[in-house]
């Protein structure tokens, strides 16, 4: 009788932990180190945010993040003549396009870091040969300092796998891929050459999607 009442106990503490830890938001992003918080809805007001900003995309369209809010998107920059880690990057992206292909809400969105290279027809005709959906994703081009300072302002490029940059003219190239909620708060990061952090990625995707009640 006591092993059975105690197995009972067990079964419902590790059935409460279980459901505690599905009902854990995702962590939030505001500093450069990529340290996680965890943060009641009401201390979110004011925290970091992507800042405002308007490029070109690859159907010579302006896109604001004015334009992003209210989505959920994923974000990476690349370039495309870059022969290491943006084709595993690029082909790691697919599968969130491939996830969500109905989903209006789910976005992805990649900046060059080569703008001076990548014209809005270069783009184009990238993405023609990747299949990238241009109502899906959206790849950005336009002023080299605003590219750079979002990247590493804003989304903390170059930072969170043991790399920091010293000189704000140095080349930004990351592994970095970053996730940001409706209201362009960070709320994950993931490095893009990795398949698994991918299945990650989507996992956290449905998880935001679920705590914005979407």
């Amino acid at each position: 009788m006591k092993n059975s009442l105690l197995l009972l106990l067990l079964v419902w503490i590790i059935g409460g932990c279980t459901s505690a830890n599905n009902e854990i938001n995702l962590p939030y992003y505001t500093e450069a180190n990529f340290t996680p918080q965890w943060l009641d809805q009401e201390k979110v007001e004011g925290i970091h945010r992507v800042a405002d900003f308007t490029l070109t995309n690859q159907d010579g369209q302006q896109i604001s993040n004015g334009d992003l809010k209210g989505k959920i998107y994923v974000t990476n920059f690349f370039f495309t003549i870059c022969p290491t880690i943006c084709p595993k990057m690029t082909n790691n992206l697919q599968r969130i396009q491939e996830a969500f292909p109905e989903d209006d809400d789910v976005l992805l969105v990649s900046h060059t870091v080569m703008p001076w290279v990548d014209s809005v027809a270069v783009l184009k005709e990238f993405a023609e040969r990747n299949q990238i959906n241009s109502n899906k994703w959206h790849l950005l081009t336009g002023d080299k300092d605003l590219i750079y300072s979002l990247g590493r302002t804003s989304y903390f490029a170059d930072e969170g796998f043991g790399k920091s940059v010293t000189d704000e003219s140095d080349f930004l190239h990351t592994e970095n891929i970053v996730l940001v909620d409706a209201d362009q708060h960070i709320r994950g990061v993931y490095n893009g050459t990795l398949p698994l952090e991918m299945t990650r990625l989507i996992e956290d995707i449905g998880r935001l999607k679920k705590e914005l009640g979407s």
